[in-house]
C-alpha cells in the first residue's frame, strides 16, 4: 500500500480460517487520503457497518483510465493481484468487515479463476446481494462475541460467502451485455455539457470516454434513444431556459451557453421552442 495501513485503520478483532481471513476494522475518513493498494494474494471483501463516506471511490489502475473512479458502496469484493486507487474527500471515521478470502477454493468450485471484464469490475463495487450481506453480518457478530466452536463457524460462513460470490459473479457474467454506455461515461458526457464553456465536439466526448467515435455515436443513442448532437441541443435550450428564468440578460445567456453572438442564441432558442428569448421569459413571467 502507497500508505501504512496504520495510518487509516485499526484492525479491532481478527480470526484466521483455512479460507479466509476476517477483520473487524475502525476507518479514519475524516480527512482526505489516497490509497494505493497492490500485492494483494486474496479476494478482498469489504462490507461497511456504518455509512461509508459518500465521496469514497475506486479506480482499477490497469484497466481503467487515471480519471476514472466509481463510488464505492455499501459492499465491494476485489480480485487478487489487481492493483486499485481509493479516494475519499474527508468525511466521518467508519468501521468495516473485512474478509480476506483465499482464492483456491472459487477456482475449485468454479474449475479456474472468474473472468474479470469491465462489467465484472464496475459490478464489484457495489455488491447489492442479500445473501453476502447477511453472511457478513453474521461474521462480524461472531468476531464481536466468540462462542463455542467460533472458528468452525467462520470457516464455514467463509466458505459460504467463497459460493454466494462465486454464484452472483457466474450468473453476472451470462447476463447479456448491452450496448449501452456504462453510467461512468453517460456521468461524463453530462458533466462536460454542463461545464464546458464551448459545445464539445464528438472527437473530444470520444477520448473522454476512451472510445472511438463510432463506438461513442452507436452506444450513446443506444442509451439515450437519441444522437449526441440531439441530446447536446436538448440540454442546452433547457439550460437556457433555466438561465432566461433569472435576472440574466440574453446577451449574458448567449454567451454562457457558448454561442458566438446574441442573434444565434435567438435564432437556435427560436428554432427549438418557437418562441424568442424575450418572449419566453414574457411567457414565464405571466405564469408566476
Amino acid at each position: 500500500m502507497a500508505e501504512s495501513a496504520q495510518k487509516w485503520l485499526t484492525v479491532e478483532a481478527e480470526m484466521r480460517v483455512p479460507v479466509a481471513t476476517v477483520q473487524l476494522v475502525q476507518l479514519y475518513a475524516s480527512e482526505p487520503s489516497d490509497i494505493v493498494m497492490m500485492d494483494r494474494d486474496a479476494y478482498w471483501l469489504d462490507m461497511c457497518l456504518t455509512p461509508r463516506p459518500q465521496s469514497a471511490r475506486l479506480r482499477y489502475r490497469e484497466h481503467w483510465s487515471r480519471h476514472r473512479f466509481e463510488r464505492l458502496g455499501k459492499v465491494y469484493f476485489l480480485p487478487p493481484g489487481e492493483d486499485v486507487q481509493i479516494r475519499n474527500d474527508g468525511g466521518c471515521d467508519h468501521a468495516s468487515i473485512f474478509c480476506h478470502l483465499n482464492p483456491e477454493p472459487i477456482r475449485d468450485w468454479l474449475s479456474s479463476d472468474l473472468h474479470w471484464r469491465d462489467r465484472q469490475f464496475e459490478a464489484s463495487l457495489d455488491i447489492a446481494d442479500a445473501n453476502v450481506q447477511s453472511l457478513l453480518l453474521r461474521l462480524a457478530q461472531e468476531l464481536r462475541q466468540p462462542g463455542f466452536a467460533s472458528e468452525l463457524l467462520v470457516e464455514s460462513i467463509a466458505t459460504q460467502l467463497a459460493i454466494e460470490l462465486s454464484r452472483y459473479f457466474t450468473n453476472f457474467a451470462e447476463i447479456p451485455a448491452t450496448h449501452e454506455l456504462a453510467q461512468w461515461r453517460l456521468r461524463r458526457i453530462d458533466e462536460w455539457i454542463r461545464e464546458a464553456p464551448t459545445v464539445p465536439t464528438l472527437t473530444e466526448l470520444a477520448a473522454l470516454c476512451d472510445l472511438s467515435v463510432r463506438q461513442l455515436t452507436r452506444a450513446f443513442r443506444a442509451s439515450r434513444g437519441c444522437s449526441i448532437g440531439e441530446y447536446i441541443a436538448k440540454q442546452r435550450i433547457a439550460r437556457a431556459k433555466q438561465l432566461l428564468t433569472g435576472d440574466h440578460s440574453v446577451k449574458t445567456v448567449a454567451y454562457a451557453l457558448g454561442f458566438p453572438s446574441p442573434s444565434g442564441f435567438c435564432a437556435a432558442f427560436r428554432r427549438a421552442t418557437g418562441l424568442t428569448p424575450g418572449e419566453f421569459r414574457a411567457s414565464m413571467a405571466k405564469l408566476n
